[in-house]
């Protein structure tokens, strides 16, 4: 018996076959939609699937990344420890090679230094002294020695110091210095260098020294390259020479650039310490000839004697001989002897010196070749 679907009443009426038709299409349908709906379900799964597939393939790559990432830091980390131990092994040997070199280099006395015959010179009566240290030595320092001008010993330590120039001043005239060096440190001192021979000046050059005659309070007025000097005061004051003698013979001269005053100025020598303030001759340091206008005396520890005649007037020259062969000071006036010699017996260290005050204009002239005097 087959069963009609119940409709109600209003609706329309459908043959009955037609109404099982519709719900057979139904069914199909809903079975259609059933199938469809599995299928999503199984799509959606496969999507899921899919997704989580991907999710662990990415995990595992990520994964396998990191561990190749991790690797390849692990192995720079490791040659970069290597790199550190290579280096800090090879600082320590190197420390160890220099420790060992400065070690037996300071085990022993340094090599002779090595001069150095360019860089060497003589001036006036100054020479200098060049050297370089010795290879694979270690030098604290260096000792310079010269001898005494006459071929004669050798005087100790010259120079004592780290430099390797040495200018030495004060040297006599005319004379040929040999030169040698040695270095030294702690385990003693090495062997000297080569000789080295200097040969100072035949004659003397040499200005007047502002610094040596006072300074700027001196009330002495230097110009011309420190050649010419005047005074304002009335004062006597003292004018050194640059340098000093102990040995040769030696001559300068003064012209008389202006003289307009009745005033004595005094020439001759002087100690380095002499009295700056007072007339030349009028200390024990000083040896003179104060002169005026018509006359001249020797003084010497404020004693004068052996008047001259003869004096001086602007443009007349007064020459100084000091022979320190012979150990005496004599003068010229205008080229002629002024009486006989004035001083003898002297010793020493001794300086050009002239004393002027106001009206006195003075020029020093050096380098000069001695005169032949009678010794008398």
């Amino acid at each position: 018996m087959t069963s009609h679907a119940a409709v109600k009443d209003g609706d329309e009426r459908l043959p009955a076959g037609e109404m099982l038709m519709l719900d057979d299409n139904i069914t199909n349908n809903t079975f259609t939609t059933s199938i469809l709906s599995t299928n999503t379900v199984i799509n959606t799964f496969d999507l899921s699937m899919n997704s989580s597939d991907m999710k662990t393939s990415t995990l595992r790559s990520n994964k396998s990344n990191k561990s190749t990432t991790s690797s390849l830091l692990s192995q720079k980390m490791n040659a970069f420890k290597r790199l550190i131990n290579y280096d800090e092994t090879l600082s320590y040997l190197l420390s160890n090679i220099t420790n060992e070199n400065f070690a037996y280099m300071t085990a022993k006395a340094p090599l002779p230094p090595a001069i150095i015959p360019e860089d060497c010179s003589a001036e006036n009566n100054s020479v200098t002294v060049a050297w370089q240290a010795p290879s694979h030595s270690f030098v604290e320092g260096y000792v310079l020695e010269l001898d005494d001008g006459s071929g004669g010993e050798f005087r100790q330590e010259v120079y004592c110091g780290k430099e390797t120039i040495c200018t030495v001043d004060g040297l006599h005239f005319n004379s040929m210095y040999n030169a040698r060096v040695k270095a030294f440190n702690s385990a003693g001192e090495g062997e000297y260098s080569e000789l080295i021979g200097l040969q100072t000046a035949e004659v003397a050059w040499f200005t007047f020294d502002p610094v040596l005659s006072g300074g700027p309070g001196s009330g002495l007025i230097f110009s011309k390259n420190n050649a010419t000097v005047s005074v304002e005061g009335w004062e006597h004051r003292v004018a050194l020479g640059s340098v000093g003698f102990s040995r040769g013979i030696h001559y300068w001269e003064f012209t008389i650039d202006n003289y307009t005053a009745d005033t004595d100025p005094a020439f001759g020598v002087a100690r380095i310490d002499v009295n700056r303030s007072k007339m030349l001759g009028k200390d024990e340091k000083s040896f003179a000839m104060y002169i005026d206008r018509q006359r001249s005396w020797f003084q010497h520890n404020s004693v004068h004697e052996r008047r001259v005649e003869g004096g001086i007037s602007t443009g007349s020259t007064i020459g100084v001989l000091l022979d320190l062969q012979r150990h005496t000071l004599s003068f010229l006036v205008n080229g002629m002897p002024q009486g006989s010699v004035a001083f003898r017996d002297l010793y020493g260290v001794f300086y050009p010196a002239v004393s002027i005050n106001r009206g006195v204009t003075l020029t020093l002239h050096t380098a000069l070749d001695a005169p032949q005097m009678d010794y008398f």
